[in-house]
């Protein structure tokens, strides 16, 4: 029988242990970046810490930093600060869009049609200025 689109498969989570094999660190290195507050493990009911694919895109992202780019710890959180700023600001400037569509443009889909259709584009009147000083 196949699951239906809408049933969400389980989380996949991971060990310390896993994760630091994957990732070729130490697990204390890992510990450290949860202290820093650089990452958020979920725990287990054993206190176990679990790692979810949300945790590992956000390691991939912190080594890249500072294997790659050569930044320091601070530097790390600075950056993962402003990338979450940058992610919320979207979210708002996404809402204000989708405002903007349905209060300007919903209804309005026959005169964009009409318009597009038309023999001779007619574009929406300007503002012209007019000297009146010969009065």
């Amino acid at each position: 029988m196949k699951k239906s689109k809408d049933a969400k498969e389980p989380k996949r989570y991971y060990h310390i242990s896993s994760v630091a094999k994957m990732y070729d660190i130490h697990p204390q290195t890992l510990r450290l970046y949860e202290r820093e507050g650089l990452l958020k493990p979920s725990r287990s009911e054993g206190n176990t810490r679990m790692y979810s694919a949300e945790d590992l895109k956000r390691l991939d992202v912190i080594l890249n930093l500072i294997r790659e780019l050569g930044v320091n710890l601070a530097g790390v959180e600075v950056v993962l600060n402003m990338r979450r700023k940058i992610e919320e600001i979207e979210g708002e400037v996404n809402q204000f869009l989708e405002f903007v569509r349905k209060e300007f443009f919903e209804g309005k889909d026959d005169e964009f049609e009409a318009r597009k259709k038309a023999l001779v584009r007619v574009i929406p009147g300007r503002i012209i200025k007019i000297d009146r000083s010969d009065d």
